[in-house]
């Protein structure tokens, strides 16, 4: 049926209506669809372009190699050795629990360690590596290596770790490193962005954190390309940072193994100071801990006995012990006196075995008394009356003034943890500490280096170096860096009279040579290595009981300073062994071998001993000589 013209205009006009209206709506789509993509596109394109930029390269720091440290023969005392360990990427492995459970039987891994690392690996991002084993051997490398097939995602890598090859003879003078702690971070005002690497490791104590920063050196950078997950695609660009600076030190390797062996049994420190340098080349405490084992974290079971440990082997006795410096301080009251023109050398005075000031009685260590004495035979016997009665004409203030001179009351510079400032008290420091006034008695306990008087053996050590020179002798622990010699500090003249000076040496002298002297047996006879010191005995108890009576803790400290060739001093020493009784018994002997090493630079020999110690002598060095073939074979080692 044909239809009308009228019909087929409107059926023309109703699809052109709707062909309008789609066409509009196509126009208004496309309209919209333009705007966007020119805003995407024109106006917002930078911050795309950064974000799609930030999004495809990351920068990653390369941590850098630490710095090593040597003694000052060239000996390795801190170095970085290859360590090996297993990382496992999951996406690669398929079945983890299954190539886990192989893995640990071919490298010998615990049911704890093994659901530790399963654990690990399911929390972490699919394409991450996960460490399964950290320092493992050359062995289950090679093992992992060769069963690659069977281990799908398992990987060996290398990466080095810190080695100390002396072991605990360097414990208190080198440190050790550890992992990076929230504590190290907190510590810093502006971290280093490469502390926060994980398994970094920095220096916790001693040269290896003094030094920290030189130690360190610089990390290197590098970029890769990654993907929208994270996944390193490729490497773009690496710039390798600046390893750190090599230390030497002025430690003697083999002087400071013998004097670590000589002090065995012992709580005990020994200090030895080159007289011309100040260079410290001993310095030890004993007992001592072996620092490797901390490297990758110490156990309660190891690190318990070290904590507990009545002998103290985490404490550095040499500068973090603070002790009554005893007789071994009368040579500063003495100086005091003499210059301040207050007595002469040869003025005496009477000791009938103690001195009443105030209505109290001060004894002398020899109840009889010494009779009547003068500065020599003072320090001979060890008169404890004759400090007494000159402290009363010098005054406290004078005796401090004069202990700081000789480096006692001050916090030396040194690359050391914890360095003690000791303390030489005054009337002041006690009103602003205690609260209370200075009293006569206080200066009578002080000017026999007891009371409030403190010192480190590190200090005396000094104190003696400057007596033995005349000038002020400053300790120095870092001799070069990167091969370039660090500066000797201080060295000045300590302008004083000579003839004080060498008054107070003849008389240290005759501590040691004098048949009366208190450490007469702990003498050396070679011709041009005579020995000069002084005895010194640090009350710990205010009662007087026999040592022999009471609980090791309760006994008196023994101390002992000394210098040699007395003509010529190339060498001062400080030894101080902990609740050890008398100084000359105790400390003298260990100071008198000791010093007989370093004269030497190694064995002594015999007849450098008087003759009826030569057997003691003989026995020692024979029994010392089972202990160093390690440092030696080391030597050796290190200089083929």
């Amino acid at each position: 049926m044909r239809r009308s013209r009228a019909e087929t205009d409107a059926s023309h006009s109703t699809l052109s209506r709707r062909a309008a209206l789609l066409g509009g709506a196509q126009l208004l789509f496309m309209g919209g669809l333009a705007a966007r993509m020119r805003y995407l596109q024109v106006d917002q394109a930078d911050q795309f372009r950064l974000l799609a930029e930030e999004n495809r390269i990351n920068i990653r720091l390369i941590p850098p190699k630490r710095g090593e440290i040597f003694d000052r023969n060239g000996m390795q005392l801190a170095q970085n050795i290859p360590s090996y360990r297993i990382v496992m990427v999951r996406e690669d492995a398929g079945d983890v629990e299954d190539v886990m459970m192989r893995l640990a039987d071919l490298i010998g891994l615990t049911a704890e360690q093994t659901e530790s690392a399963i654990a690990v690996l399911k929390r972490s991002a699919p394409f991450l590596p996960v460490t399964i084993a950290e320092d493992v051997s050359w062995d289950a490398v090679s093992a992992v290596s060769v069963n690659a097939p069977a281990l799908p995602g398992v990987t060996p890598e290398v990466g080095s770790t810190r080695v100390y090859p002396r072991g605990s003879d360097f414990a208190h003078v080198v440190g050790r490193v550890g992992r990076v702690s929230q504590k190290d971070l907190d510590a810093l005002e502006d971290p280093d962005a490469v502390l926060r690497i994980p398994r970094f490791q920095i220096g916790k104590i001693n040269v290896e954190a003094r030094e920290e920063t030189l130690l360190r050196g610089v990390a290197g950078t590098k970029q890769v390309e990654v993907n929208a997950t994270g996944r390193v695609m490729r490497e773009l660009e690496r710039r390798e940072g600046q390893s750190g600076a090599s230390l030497q030190l002025t430690i003697d390797a083999n002087l400071q193994n013998y004097v670590q062996a000589r002090l065995a049994g012992e709580s005990a420190a020994v200090v030895i100071i080159d007289c011309e340098k100040g260079d410290i080349v001993a310095n030890s405490s004993a007992p001592s801990y072996d620092p490797n084992l901390f490297i990758g974290g110490i156990s309660s079971k190891e690190y318990n006995p070290l904590l507990n440990d009545k002998y103290r082997p985490l404490v550095n006795k040499t500068v973090q012990g603070s002790y009554p410096p005893g007789s071994t301080f009368k040579m500063m009251t003495a100086m005091a006196g003499l210059e301040a023109g207050i007595i002469g050398p040869d003025d005496t005075v009477h000791c009938p075995g103690h001195l009443e000031v105030g209505g109290r009685k001060f004894h002398c260590w020899k109840r009889s008394g010494h009779g009547w004495v003068d500065l020599e035979t003072s320090l001979k016997g060890s008169c404890d009356v004759y400090y007494y009665d000159l402290a009363l004409k010098v005054g406290i203030e004078k005796i401090s003034a004069m202990s700081k001179r000789f480096g006692l009351g001050i916090k030396h510079d040194l690359a050391l943890s914890s360095v003690n400032s000791g303390l030489t008290p005054t009337k002041e420091w006690k009103l602003q500490q205690r609260g209370e006034e200075w009293v006569i008695g206080d200066t009578v306990n002080a000017s026999i280096g007891q009371g409030f008087m403190l010192a480190s053996p590190m200090q005396l050590a000094v104190m003696t170096a400057r007596l033995a020179t005349g000038r002020e002798v400053t300790p120095r622990l870092v001799k070069s860096v990167n091969g370039i010699e660090q500066p000797v500090l201080g060295n000045g003249p300590l302008d004083m009279k000579d003839s004080n000076l060498r008054k107070i040496r003849k008389s240290m002298y005759t501590v040691v040579n004098d048949r009366r002297g208190t450490a007469y047996r702990s003498r050396i006879i070679a011709d041009g290595m005579r020995m000069a010191g002084k005895t010194g005995t640090s009350q710990v108890r205010s009662a007087v009981v026999n040592n022999n009576e009471v609980p090791w803790e309760q006994r008196d400290h023994a101390l002992f300073v000394s210098f040699a060739p007395y003509e010529n001093p190339r060498f001062a020493c400080a030894v101080l062994v902990e609740h050890g009784g008398g100084g000359s018994t105790a400390a003298a002997p260990i100071a008198r071998d000791v010093m007989l090493q370093a004269l030497y630079e190694g064995e002594p020999p015999l007849e450098a001993y008087p003759s009826a110690d030569r057997g003691r002598a003989r026995t020692l060095q024979r029994k010392l000589r089972d202990v160093q073939p390690q440092a030696r074979m080391k030597k050796g080692k290190d200089q083929a």
